[in-house]
């Protein structure tokens, strides 16, 4: 279902950023992409191929501004640097960061009714600065967190269990990153508990966990980065604000008994997250959640202390 004034702003065109926007051309569900980079060439090439391939959409891609962006409906802040395959998310912080800084300052004052979506790595983290620095609501300001890691999850079920992964609920939460946690006690096939479905060996809760969040890193290792899984569910979540549809994702936003951005479930609609669903995890696995929030907190500190003015 095409919105005939929607527009979607992509900050960053790159890699990550361009798939999103092609993405987004196929589900057909905004009027208009604004592309932005730093780089304007780059961008502008990135339009023009994104162009060739909206033959068969509705939806028209343009080059734009970061004024531009920030009369946006979604921004989707997607500029930054990856990770390698050998050093975690988290080690990204100082440098993106900056770069976080630079755009949403570039962007002030955005538009109040305005929707961010943080692409961008470490997400967590820079969920909460955009949160900071955007002088939006807090509801209004969320990461894409452990959506496409919970895919991942209920791909690996699927395929041990050889039915749809539609037919799962299982989700991964907490950091998107190297203290993730997968809400076993929570996963349901059919709305039965996933250890009916599926009686667990001794390493396979173990060997699934370290599959689902070691994948990303496997592919960064043979192609250099990711991008389509992301684009995809981005995509999702851009249609699932633009629609109203009120769905469940486990996306990054601010928990205020843990005092910073974590995934946990969230009701998303057109103003942003409605609500956080109640989880009820285990004592090991709160736990564990706790666990990464102190870490996270602990980022922050560091970050806001070298960086008084935020």
């Amino acid at each position: 279902m095409l919105s005939t004034t929607t527009t979607i702003a992509i900050v960053g065109a790159g890699y990550v950023g361009s798939a999103i926007a092609n993405a987004l051309l196929l589900r057909q569900v905004a009027r208009d992409i604004v592309l932005v980079d730093i780089d304007e060439d780059m961008c502008r090439a990135q339009v023009q191929d994104l162009s060739d391939a909206a033959f068969s959409s509705a939806t028209r891609v343009t080059q734009g501004t970061y004024r531009d962006a920030s009369l946006c409906d979604i921004i989707v802040i997607a500029a930054g640097i990856g990770p390698r395959f050998d050093e975690s998310r988290l080690s990204l912080i100082d440098k993106n960061l900056g770069t976080l800084k630079q755009v949403l300052g570039a962007m002030r004052p955005l538009r109040q009714d305005a929707i961010v979506v943080v692409v961008a790595n470490p997400v967590d983290l820079l969920t909460y600065f955009a949160q900071q620095l955007s002088g939006l609501p807090k509801c209004q300001v969320f990461g894409s967190g452990t959506s496409l890691d919970s895919v991942r999850l209920r791909a690996a079920l699927a395929e041990r269990l050889q039915i749809s992964s539609s037919a799962i609920q299982a989700n991964v939460l907490g950091e998107h990153g190297d203290s993730q946690v997968v809400a076993w006690s929570t996963a349901t096939v059919g709305g039965s508990p996933l250890s009916n479905v599926f009686p667990f060996h001794l390493d396979d809760q173990p060997e699934i966990a370290k599959a689902t969040k070691e994948k990303a890193f496997d592919i960064i290792k043979a192609k250099g980065h990711t991008s389509y899984g992301i684009a995809a569910v981005v995509s999702s979540i851009c249609e699932c604000i633009i629609l109203d549809r009120r769905q469940v994702h486990p996306l990054s936003h601010w928990q205020e008994s843990l005092k910073c951005c974590l995934s946990l479930p969230a009701i998303l609609g057109r103003s942003g997250v409605l609500s956080t669903i109640p989880t009820p995890l285990s004592e090991g696995e709160r736990a564990l959640i706790e666990k990464s929030a102190k870490e996270m907190r602990q980022v922050v500190h560091q970050c806001a202390w070298q960086s008084p003015r935020l």
